[in-house]
């Protein structure tokens, strides 16, 4: 069964924060909303696995609830 990647996996994490930040710029909140929801659609079927995208949406959903605990992984 996949797990989903916890550990650092980018190849270049400062220009991936980066050209997020740059497509938010001078966005209005709903519009960043529907870039974000859009970004979260593409790459969860690029992922494709059921199992893996519970998994994220179960760790997503505790960190949101529980914002000072240590995140599952860590």
């Amino acid at each position: 069964m996949p797990r989903l990647e916890l550990n650092p996996n980018f190849t270049d994490p400062d220009a991936f924060y980066a050209a997020l930040t740059e497509l938010h710029r001078e966005r209005s909140e709903a519009e960043s909303e529907r870039i974000n929801a859009r970004l979260i659609l593409l790459l969860a079927n690029h992922v494709g696995d059921q199992q893996v995208l519970e998994e994220a949406l179960a760790i997503a959903g505790q960190a949101a609830s529980s914002p000072g605990e240590q995140r599952a992984g860590e």
